[in-house]
């Protein structure tokens, strides 16, 4: 008889668990994700002045810009803008003629280059890549340069960048202007 009381006090229990089990909901605390606008839009005759004349006014990400967890997707995307904007600032200050062309030419290398990097540290993770990096060839540029946030790469008024280090890993091809 024991043993028949002990079991139905267990099924007991397990009914009253079950019961009070709150299945398929799941409260998150609410979590601000770091605002990292992006993907930056392809350089062009019409954004370049900006993309030359303003680059300290635009952010970089610093590592303590992003929490500690959670948001590796955001800190690559923060990596990847701090890549190009060094880049840039290679093409913009001397690293090339100063013929517009060439340095539209060395900012697009740039931004594909920074770009295609960011595809490979993407698929490099266990996560879901971004969108564009499935793509090949002009589609994966094309996806890139469409709903941007700062097409006209417009400074923050007021922002001055932190001094980052610069990024290697680029080099200008003035023949594949």
């Amino acid at each position: 008889m024991t043993s028949i009381g002990n079991l139905r006090g267990c099924w007991i229990i397990a009914v009253v668990t079950l019961l009070g089990a709150d299945f398929g909901v799941t409260i998150k605390r609410p979590r601000s994700d770091p605002n990292v606008p992006f993907p930056p839009a392809c350089p062009t005759s019409d954004n370049l002045a900006n993309l030359c004349n303003y680059s300290n006014e635009r952010p970089r990400y610093q590592d303590s810009f992003f929490p500690a967890s959670g948001a590796s997707h955001f800190r690559r995307r923060g990596h990847a803008i701090n890549r190009m904007e060094s880049w840039y600032s290679s093409c913009c200050g001397g690293l090339v003629e100063k013929q517009p062309s060439e340095v539209l030419c060395c900012a697009k290398q740039a931004w594909k280059q920074a770009l295609s990097q960011f595809c490979v540290e993407e698929y490099s993770t266990m996560t879901m890549a971004y969108e564009c990096c499935q793509y090949k060839g002009d589609a994966r540029w094309i996806c890139f340069d469409s709903e941007l946030p700062n097409p006209d790469y417009s400074p923050i008024p007021g922002y001055t960048a932190p001094e980052m280090p610069p990024e290697l890993g680029f080099t200008f091809d003035p023949t594949a202007c």
